[in-house]
């Protein structure tokens, strides 16, 4: 059975589909088939049981398959739906090559030295989804595209902290070595999940940085652009809060669960909606 885009967000249960479930049905839609190449993309890469040269062929066919199915002729019902969705929307191409890049970095490389080559990955994997958004959302001021590759590198760096023991589970570091040097804490003890003052003040900083970047987003985003916007707003207040409770668990993201609950995504999206509905 073919999953259809709607059935791949709903599945995913992901704060996308609580945030852009209050989308006119056009747009919703639209967006219900970005999520869902994305989500097949990032699958290819994710698959724990295939080897990193069987991830690449897949990763170059799919890429191949994105490029014919700009002219509707890919052997995937999704990318030829996407490539409809491109082009009634006007969407730049550029983002969606950009991500294919960011999925083979994941391939390439376990560890990043410091946080300009970590920037390019949170670019490529999660700022250049935003870039596809906003134009589905529509905007009328350029700085809703510098809204979109700062709050994307807030979102991925959010990722990165919930995410700090599945990926150490994995031989992954995501964090900047050049950090883990800063704050002495040997990889062979973020490998080895240890828990400790240096770690806390680790984690101390990365949060700092990430909300620098939320925070950056915020600036970015022109008041005639925030009614359209509502969505990706949710998405940013629903990652603000993982975050937050990031601090709340004093960084102790090895023992404790950190998730936001379904329950708090909807009432976080509905509120985010109600005001901006309200006001503008």
């Amino acid at each position: 059975m073919i999953e259809t885009a709607k059935e791949i967000a709903k599945k995913s249960r992901s704060s996308f589909y609580y945030a852009f479930n209050l989308l006119p049905t056009e747009k919703r839609e639209a967006m219900n088939t970005v999520y869902a190449f994305c989500r097949k993309t990032d699958d290819i890469v994710d698959v724990e049981s295939e080897s990193d040269d069987l991830k690449s062929e897949r990763l170059y066919r799919w890429r191949t398959e994105l490029e014919k199915s700009l002219k509707g002729h890919s052997d995937y019902q999704l990318l030829n739906k996407l490539g409809k969705t491109i082009n009634q929307f006007n969407i730049p191409l550029d983002p969606f090559f950009e991500l294919l890049k960011g999925m083979e970095m994941d391939l390439q490389k376990k560890k990043y030295l410091t946080f300009d080559d970590l920037q390019l990955y949170c670019y490529r994997v999660a700022s250049t989804v935003g870039l596809m958004c906003i134009e589905i959302f529509g905007y009328k001021h350029k700085s809703a595209k510098d809204f979109a590759v700062n709050l994307g590198i807030a979102l991925q760096l959010t990722n990165i902290l919930r995410d700090v023991k599945k990926d150490s589970q994995l031989g992954r570091i995501y964090l900047p070595q050049e950090d883990l040097e800063k704050y002495n804490y040997p990889e062979k003890e973020f490998l080895n999940q240890t828990y400790n003052e240096n770690f806390k003040s680790l984690m101390q900083y990365q949060v700092a940085r990430a909300e620098k970047y939320f925070k950056l987003a915020t600036e970015a985003l022109n008041l005639d652009d925030k009614y359209s916007m509502f969505a990706a707003r949710a998405m940013q207040h629903i990652y603000h809060k993982i975050l937050e409770k990031i601090v709340i668990a004093n960084y102790n993201v090895y023992q404790k669960n950190i998730k936001v609950s379904n329950i708090e995504k909807v009432g976080i999206a509905v509120g985010v909606w109600a005001k901006y509905s309200l006001v503008y």
